[in-house]
C-alpha cells in the first residue's frame, strides 16, 4: 500500500537507518526535557512574583526563609499544579459536561484555583499558604505563563513544531486504522466567512487587509469566483442549500406558517433541525459531509458524524447532543479558558471603545450598541473563532476526509458597525490570521488538503427602515389595515447568528415565538431588508382580491411609501403579481430584470421572485425594501446597518474562493445562481481524486473520535496524548 506524503516527510525528520532514529529520539526527548524544565521554571518564577505581589499569598514559614528555601517551596507548588493540570483536568470536564458551555469557561478559572489549593497543601511544612480567591488570580496567571512560554519555544523550534504535528498525526491515524497507511487520496476544507462578500474580499486582498488571500490569488494557486443567491439572502436559506442541497420553502431568515400556526427562525435549534430534516426528504439524501466529515460552528450538520457548535443538533437532549463538544474540548486546558478570556475582555473594551468613538464623532448611519452585545461580538469574534478553527485543526490532524467550519464574527460585526468600516476591518484581519494558520497545519496533516473559502452571503449598507421614517415595517402595516400604532415604535432585534450561538451555549431558547396578537391582525416579520406580511385567520395564501376586500388601503400604503421598493402579492385573475409605486403591476410571468418595479435590483431578481412564489409558506405579502443602485443602500427593517436578507446590492454577492487545482466551478464563463448550485459543485470537487464514495456505513466504522481532541491547539493536543 502506498504511504502517504506527511508519513514520508515525517519518517525522513527522524532520520533514515536505526542510528539517525536513536539519535532523532535522543534528540527529542532532551528537547521535550529542556521545554518542561523551562515552563517548570517560568512558572515557579511566576509564583514567587505573585507570592510577593499578592499579601494573602505566601510560600515561606511565619518565621520567615531564605531565598532558596522560598525558590524551592514554588519549584515544589509549581510541578505539583502542572501534574495535577495534566491527569485531572480530563476528568473533571467530563463530570461538568452537563453545564452549559460558556459557563464552563467560567468554571474553569474556580477549578484552577482550587487546584493550586490543593498543589499548594502538598508542599511539605505547610510553607504554601493562599486564600481562595487569590488562588484564582494566581493559577490563571501561571495557566497564561505557562501557555505563553511552551508556544514560545515551540515557535522558536520549528523542528520541533512540525516533528510534534507529524507525531500527532501519526497517533491519531493508527489509533484510526491500527497502523494501516494514510488515504492516498486528497481531503477538503470548506472555510464559510459569514457575510463576507465578494467585493469585499477582492478590497480585502487588494489593500493587503487580507494577505493570505491576496497570496493565493497573485500567485494563482486559487481562483475567485462570485455567485449570486436567492431572493433570501441569508444564512439559513445558503447554508441549507450549500450543505444539503435544498434550500426549497425557505422565504426568509423568519416566517409564519399558516399550517402548524409557528413561526419558523432559522437560527432557532427546533426551527433548524425541522428545516433540515426537511431538506434531506426533499433530496433524498444526507448532506455535503456524510462520507468521514465534520461540521463545525454552523448551522446544520450536513450529515456529518462528527459535529461540534451545530445549531440543528443543539435542539436534542441527552448524550446524543455533541453540538457543544467544541467547547469542552477546547477549555478542557486552562491555558484555553485564560488565553481566550484575555482576549474576550479586550475584544469587549474594544467595542466599546469603537461605538463609543462613533457616537461621539456622530457617525451615520448608527444604531444602539450597548447592552448585552459587546459580548455576544466579543462571543462571535473571540470564543467561537478560536473553538471553529482548533476544531477545524484537531479534523486535520485526523485526516478527515471532507471538514465545513462557519465563521461568523464578520458577519456579527458588520452588522451593527456597516460592512466597510474600519470595524469590520480589524475583524477581517483577524480571520486571515486564522486562515493562515489551518493553511500551516494543513502541510503537516496525515494527507493532502485543498482549502476552499467561500460565504453564503454579502451585506449591504444603509440607515434602518425606522431611523429614516421614525415607525418599523410592523407600524406601516397596522396603519394600512387601520389599527392603532404605538406611540413608541417597538424596534425589531438583530437576528444575527451569534446571538444564536450565544444563547444555544447558555441552553436558552435561541429565540421566543413572537407574540401574534389577535388572530385577525397580521403578523408582520422582519429579514434584513426583506419583511413578510401574515393574515394568521386565513389558511390559505391570501389573493390581492381577499386582502383590497379586507384592507383596502393596505397594499397602496406599502407600494406608495418611498421605503418600499417592491411587493409580491398573488391574484385570482393574474396569478402572482408584482406592485410597485404609482401603481405598477407586472404579472409574474413577465417579470424582467431591469424594467417595471424590478429595474434597479439588478440580474436574476426576477427569477429568484418567481422561484419564491412558488413556495408552499410564502406570505401573503413579500416586503422588499428601497434599494439605491448607485450607493449600493437599502433599508433594514431590523435594526442593522449591514444587512442581508432580500435584494438589493451586495448582500446578494458572495465569493467562492477554490483551488486551480479543481475544476473549473462553472464552465464557458456562465453564472453560478443559488445555494443549490454551490452544493452540486462542491459534491463535484470532492469526488475529483477520488473516484466513487465510499459507503457512508464503511467510513464511520474508520472514522476516528477526536472529539475531545479537535480543539485543543498544538501544545494542549501534545499534552492529551
Amino acid at each position: 500500500m502506498k504511504p502517504c506524503p506527511t508519513t514520508s516527510r515525517a519518517r525522513q525528520h527522524r532520520g533514515e537507518g536505526s542510528r539517525t532514529v536513536a539519535e532523532g529520539r535522543w534528540r527529542r526527548a532532551a528537547s521535550t526535557v529542556w521545554r518542561s524544565l523551562t515552563v517548570w521554571a517560568a512558572s515557579t518564577l511566576t509564583m514567587m512574583a505573585m507570592a510577593g505581589i499578592l499579601p494573602d499569598f505566601q510560600l515561606q514559614s511565619d518565621n520567615g526563609d531564605s531565598l532558596t528555601r522560598v525558590a524551592l517551596t514554588a519549584a515544589s507548588g509549581a510541578g505539583a499544579f502542572a501534574v495535577l493540570s495534566a491527569l485531572v483536568w480530563p476528568l473533571l470536564v467530563r463530570a461538568l459536561l452537563l453545564v452549559p458551555a460558556l459557563v464552563l469557561g467560567l468554571v474553569v478559572f474556580f477549578l484552577n484555583g482550587a487546584l493550586l489549593l490543593f498543589a499548594l497543601r502538598l508542599i511539605p511544612d505547610g510553607r504554601g499558604e493562599v486564600s481562595p480567591e487569590t488562588a484564582v488570580v494566581v493559577a490563571a496567571v501561571m495557566s497564561a505563563v505557562a501557555s505563553a512560554t511552551g508556544g514560545a519555544l515551540a515557535v522558536r523550534d520549528d523542528d520541533a513544531y512540525r516533528r510534534r504535528l507529524y507525531r500527532l498525526a501519526d497517533r491519531r491515524r493508527r489509533r484510526a486504522d491500527h497502523g494501516s497507511a494514510c488515504p492516498p487520496t486528497p481531503g477538503t476544507v470548506f472555510l464559510q466567512l459569514d457575510g463576507v462578500g465578494h467585493e469585499v474580499l477582492l478590497r480585502a486582498a487588494r489593500d493587503d487587509v487580507m494577505p493570505t488571500i491576496g497570496a493565493w490569488l497573485r500567485d494563482g494557486s486559487h481562483r475567485l469566483t462570485p455567485w449570486r443567491t436567492d431572493w433570501s439572502s441569508q444564512t439559513g436559506a445558503s447554508q441549507l442549500g450549500i450543505l444539503h442541497g435544498s434550500n426549497h420553502d425557505i422565504p426568509a431568515f423568519r416566517w409564519y406558517e399558516k399550517d402548524t400556526g409557528e413561526i419558523q427562525v432559522s437560527n432557532r435549534p427546533t426551527s433548524a433541525a425541522e428545516l433540515q430534516r426537511r431538506a434531506v426528504e426533499h433530496t433524498g439524501d444526507g448532506g455535503l459531509l456524510t462520507v468521514d466529515g465534520a461540521s463545525r460552528g454552523n448551522l446544520f450538520s450536513g450529515g456529518a458524524e462528527q459535529v461540534a457548535l451545530v445549531l440543528s443538533v443543539a435542539a436534542r437532549r441527552g448524550k446524543e447532543n455533541r453540538s457543544r463538544a467544541g467547547y469542552f474540548a477546547y477549555f478542557c486546558d486552562p491555558a484555553n479558558a485564560v488565553r481566550t478570556a484575555l482576549s474576550f475582555f479586550a475584544e469587549v473594551g474594544r467595542e466599546i471603545g469603537q461605538s463609543t468613538r462613533a457616537r461621539l464623532k456622530k457617525r451615520r448611519p448608527r444604531i444602539g450598541r450597548g447592552g448585552l452585545y459587546p459580548f455576544i461580538r466579543a462571543f462571535a469574534t473571540v470564543v467561537e473563532r478560536d473553538v471553529v478553527v482548533a476544531a477545524v485543526i484537531g479534523d486535520l490532524l485526523a485526516g478527515r476526509s471532507a471538514v465545513y467550519a462557519d465563521l461568523v464574527a464578520y458577519d456579527e460585526v458588520a452588522h451593527h458597525s456597516g460592512p466597510f468600516g474600519r470595524d469590520a476591518e480589524k475583524v477581517l484581519e483577524r480571520l486571515d490570521r486564522s486562515l493562515a494558520l489551518i493553511a500551516k497545519v494543513a502541510e503537516h496533516a496525515p494527507r493532502r488538503y485543498r482549502i476552499v473559502v467561500l460565504s453564503d452571503h454579502g451585506q449591504s449598507p444603509g440607515e434602518t427602515f425606522h431611523a429614516r421614517y421614525g415607525l418599523t415595517l410592523q407600524d406601516l402595516v397596522r396603519a394600512g389595515c387601520g389599527l392603532p400604532v404605538p406611540r413608541k415604535a417597538q424596534r425589531t432585534h438583530s437576528g444575527a447568528e451569534a446571538r444564536a450561538a450565544v444563547r444555544a451555549a447558555l441552553h436558552r431558547p435561541v429565540e421566543e415565538t413572537a407574540r401574534r396578537g389577535k388572530r385577525h391582525e397580521p403578523v408582520v416579520l422582519a429579514s434584513g431588508n426583506l419583511g413578510l406580511v401574515s393574515f394568521p385567520d386565513v389558511h390559505h395564501r391570501m389573493s390581492r382580491e381577499e386582502i383590497d376586500a379586507r384592507h383596502p388601503a393596505l397594499l397602496a400604503t406599502l407600494a406608495n411609501h418611498p421605503g418600499v421598493g417592491f411587493l409580491l402579492v398573488r391574484s385570482e385573475e393574474h396569478g402572482a403579481v408584482v406592485l410597485g409605486a404609482r401603481g405598477d403591476e407586472v404579472a409574474i410571468g413577465d417579470l424582467t430584470d431591469g424594467q417595471g418595479p424590478l429595474a434597479d435590483f439588478g440580474p436574476g431578481a426576477a427569477e429568484a421572485v418567481r422561484r419564491t412564489d412558488s413556495f408552499r409558506h410564502t406570505a401573503d405579502i413579500m416586503v422588499n425594501s428601497w434599494y439605491d443602485p448607485v450607493d449600493g443602500e437599502v433599508l433594514a427593517f431590523e435594526e442593522q446597518i449591514g444587512s442581508h436578507g432580500g435584494l438589493g446590492g451586495a448582500q446578494g454577492r458572495p465569493f467562492l474562493l477554490s483551488p486551480t487545482a479543481l475544476s473549473e466551478p462553472v464552465e464557458d464563463g456562465g453564472e453560478l445562481v443559488g445555494a443549490e448550485q454551490i452544493h452540486h459543485v462542491l459534491r463535484r470537487w470532492l469526488r475529483e481524486g477520488h473516484g466513487p464514495q465510499v459507503p457512508l456505513e464503511d467510513s464511520r466504522r474508520h472514522a476516528p473520535d477526536v472529539a475531545s481532541f479537535a480543539a485543543a491547539p498544538p501544545e494542549a493536543q501534545d499534552k492529551s496524548v
